[in-house]
């Protein structure tokens, strides 16, 4: 995964029905970009809100579609790790718990290999001190962390810190809102919902940031930032509809299947903001 995008994908929903072709679509699209993998079962694929049958679903068209891709499942249970492995899922994404961090992801990786997830707590996370993020980090099965703290850069810049005394494990960004500079302060992986949409374009970022070409780096850097405040945005919730709608403008599925069961309805004028912002975006 290192240098690698692995967008945590959504759902396309039809209301409260999953649309099941333009799920196979939206994978078959993603197939053909510059990703390591992608991300199921996460906060932006609604995990801990789908059926188990939904869920199994879901990862059985992923697979399906990129066979030879990373495909990490996001779980907060063994229940969920289980069949996250009989699904074929290469690693899993530990969603925050606190009692027993270290012992917890020591338990799921006994299934498959673990990205620990620093979550920030708005979200449902939880504030691990450097203490916990040691021992977390000490599970022989636990590959990196993904960090999301939304805004919270000094937070960043602390766990960037922390993971020069874990040279053998990934720093990945989950920072939708500043994705270049967490790039710059040691990530060396992203796995984010941004990447659901505009894919290509998150792809060279990290890219360019590898091979040390500064001028792209910068240029893609401020063209995601612009893209990020309109997506990533009070409510926050709504990002996930955003990004769907963003892979609609993409026209990779249906307009009509852009539904979230569990977020927030946001005005028509949002929806035909995110369409103008991917349509920019193509032209620069």
């Amino acid at each position: 995964m290192e240098w690698g995008l692995i967008p945590a994908v959504p759902v396309p929903f039809s209301g409260s029905t999953i649309d099941e072709r333009a799920q196979r679509d939206y994978a078959r699209w993603m197939a053909k970009q510059a990703v390591a993998g992608v991300a199921v079962w996460a906060h932006t694929g609604r995990g801990p809100h789908l059926a188990t049958r939904q869920r199994q679903g879901v990862l059985e068209t992923w697979r399906a579609e990129l066979p030879d891709k990373v495909i990490v499942a996001g779980a907060n249970s063994q229940e969920m790790a289980r069949d996250a492995k009989r699904g074929g899922a290469d690693a899993l994404l530990a969603f925050p718990r606190r009692a027993r961090a270290a012992e917890y992801h020591a338990e799921l990786g006994r299934e498959l290999p673990v990205i620990a997830f620093y979550l920030y707590e708005a979200a449902g996370g939880v504030d691990y001190d450097d203490d916990t993020l040691h021992h977390i980090l000490a599970v022989p099965a636990v590959i990196g962390i993904k960090v999301a703290t939304l805004d919270s850069v000094m937070t960043f810049q602390r766990i960037a810190a922390l993971m020069r005394e874990h040279p053998d494990q990934l720093l990945i960004s989950g920072e939708d809102r500043f994705l270049g500079y967490s790039l710059m302060l040691g990530a060396r992986a992203a796995l984010i919902g941004m990447g659901a949409a505009l894919t290509d374009v998150q792809a060279a970022l990290l890219s360019a940031r590898q091979r040390g070409d500064d001028h792209a780096f910068t240029r893609l850097s401020a063209q995601l930032d612009g893209f990020a405040q309109l997506t990533f945005r009070e409510p926050m919730e709504g990002y996930i509809r955003r990004m769907l709608w963003a892979v609609a403008a993409e026209g990779v599925i249906p307009d009509d299947a852009c539904d979230d069961p569990w977020g927030p309805a946001l005005p028509a004028a949002e929806r035909e903001a995110v369409r103008r912002a991917v349509r920019e975006a193509r032209v620069r």
